[in-house]
């Protein structure tokens, strides 16, 4: 699931616009984490319903100038990126050990790597810098940032690590604001209110009902 998720999100970018792209990849991870909640006879409450509703209404709102129609193709591959992710996501809540499962992972995606290395050889562009990055962004922050996520998912609901996700774009928007002095715009402003907003009522109102029904 991890080397389909980067393989096919790495591709997919080829084609598509960042919001677009984005749009597609949270949509697939939202629907993929919520319907194998349901079948696995998860039921969610009104507040779950609602609080995911707005999340996810808060994320087309602050991607919505950059969204344009997607080609065939790299819609095909993000939502197969955004599946592959919700699947690896929710394999992590049985991580017993985060750093060592994640490892782990990297490691069995290697053979399909150098499949994948000969296949594309001839079309590929390699630099010292590419490579470099490459390691410092995929290997480094991601793997840090995966063992992180799967020790978060311990103490999260299918439903609450599915809204959580939403959190990226605003964080992300954070980050540009703090470190490359990108201006608060209304639009961000709006979208954070109701994405954090949303996420606030899918853990509060999941808090309120389990311990409703134990009271």
């Amino acid at each position: 699931m991890l080397f389909i998720y980067a393989i096919c999100f790495s591709f997919a970018y080829v084609s598509l616009d960042t919001g677009t792209g984005a749009l597609i990849l949270f949509g697939a991870v939202q629907i993929t984490m919520i319907l194998v909640s349901l079948l696995s006879g998860n039921r969610l409450h009104l507040s779950e319903w609602m609080g995911m509703a707005l999340a996810f209404a808060g994320f087309v709102y602050l991607v919505l100038p950059g969204v344009s129609t997607p080609p065939l193709v790299g819609f095909l591959l993000m939502t197969s990126a955004g599946i592959a992710w919700g699947i690896y996501t929710l394999k992590g809540r049985d991580s017993e050990n985060p750093l060592l499962d994640t490892a782990y992972n990297f490691f069995r995606t290697l053979p399909l790597i150098l499949v994948l290395m000969i296949v594309a050889l001839s079309r590929s562009q390699i630099s010292m810098e590419g490579i470099v990055l490459a390691m410092l962004s995929g290997g480094l922050a991601s793997g840090v940032g995966y063992t992180i996520w799967y020790a978060a998912l311990r103490g999260l609901t299918s439903t609450q690590a599915a809204v959580v996700q939403l959190s990226v774009p605003v964080i992300a928007a954070l980050g540009g604001i703090l470190f490359v002095s990108e201006r608060i715009s209304l639009r961000l402003s709006i979208s954070s209110i109701m994405i954090l907003g949303g996420i606030l009522i899918v853990v509060l109102g999941r808090y309120y009902f389990v311990s409703a029904s134990t009271d």
